[in-house]
C-alpha cells in the first residue's frame, strides 16, 4: 500500500444519499488504518437526528464501540455540532436557534490534523445537502480540502446517484479518489446488476469502482474481504 501524503490526508466519505452506508465505509477506513500502523482520527463535524454524541443514534459513538483502540475514549471527541432533529445541517441547526460556522470545523480539522493521520470525515447526506445558508457539504470538503471517497449502494438508481454525486464534485475541482459499492440489505444485489452499474460508472465517469462490501454480522470483526476495496484505492493514492 501507498503511504498516504499530505494531499491525501483529509479523506471525505461522502454518500450519494442518505442512510447509504458513510457510517460503515468511516469505520472500515479506521480499522483499515489503524492495522496498518496510522494514527487515524473519525470526524463527524455535523450529526443530526442525534441527542448527543453518546446515544444509540450517534455515529461516532458506533464507530468508538467497534474499534478497539477507540472503546475507552469519549467519542464526543468526534463530532462538532449535534443536532436533535434528522433534518439537512441547515434545518437541524434552525430548529434549535442555532446556526454552524464553518471556519469552526475548519479549525477543528487543522487541530486533529497536527497529531492525526489520515483523518477520515464522515459527510451527512449527501453532498449537496445545505449546511448553512451559503454552503453546502461539497463547499465543507473544498474548505478543508479534503480527498472524497464516495459511498454508494449496489443496487438500482445507483447509476443516477452516483454520477450526479460525481459531477457535483468535480464541478468544485474535487475529484473523487474512489467509489465503494455498500450491499447490506437483507437481499444482496445480483451480481450482474452490480457488474452493469459498475461498468455504467466508470465508463461515464473516469472513477473507479473499488468493490464492494457485503452484509457485516460483526462489525468489531469485519470480514477480510470488506478491505479489499480500500486497498485498491490506497495502492493509487
Amino acid at each position: 500500500m501507498a503511504v498516504l501524503n499530505r494531499s491525501a490526508d483529509i479523506l471525505f466519505v461522502v454518500g450519494t444519499d442518505t442512510g447509504v452506508g458513510k457510517t460503515v465505509l468511516s469505520l472500515l477506513l479506521i480499522q483499515f488504518f489503524y492495522a496498518r500502523g496510522y494514527t487515524p482520527f473519525y470526524l463527524k463535524p455535523v450529526q443530526t437526528g442525534c441527542e448527543d454524541p453518546y446515544d444509540t443514534d450517534s455515529d461516532a459513538g458506533f464507530i468508538y464501540r467497534h474499534v478497539k483502540p477507540l472503546r475507552n475514549r469519549a467519542p464526543a471527541d468526534s463530532i462538532i455540532y449535534c443536532f436533535r432533529n434528522p433534518k439537512a445541517p441547515i434545518f437541524a441547526a434552525r430548529d434549535e436557534k442555532r446556526t454552524i460556522d464553518l471556519s469552526l470545523i475548519e479549525r477543528a480539522v487543522t487541530e486533529k490534523a497536527v497529531m492525526h493521520a489520515p483523518l477520515v470525515i464522515e459527510g451527512a447526506g449527501g453532498v449537496l445537502v445545505p449546511v448553512t445558508e451559503n454552503a453546502c457539504m461539497a463547499d465543507l470538503i473544498s474548505l478543508i480540502k479534503g480527498s472524497p471517497i464516495i459511498a454508494a449502494r449496489a443496487g438500482l438508481g445507483t447509476i443516477n446517484h452516483t454520477l450526479l454525486t460525481i459531477e457535483a464534485l468535480k464541478f468544485r475541482g474535487l475529484p473523487p479518489a474512489g467509489i465503494v459499492f455498500i450491499d447490506s440489505g437483507e437481499n444482496s444485489t445480483p451480481r450482474e446488476m452490480i457488474d452493469e452499474n459498475r461498468s455504467a460508472i466508470e465508463k461515464a465517469s473516469g472513477v473507479q469502482v473499488a468493490g464492494v462490501i457485503g452484509r457485516i454480522d460483526d462489525f468489531s470483526q469485519p470480514p477480510p474481504d470488506c478491505y479489499d476495496p480500500l486497498i485498491r484505492i490506497f495502492d493509487k493514492i
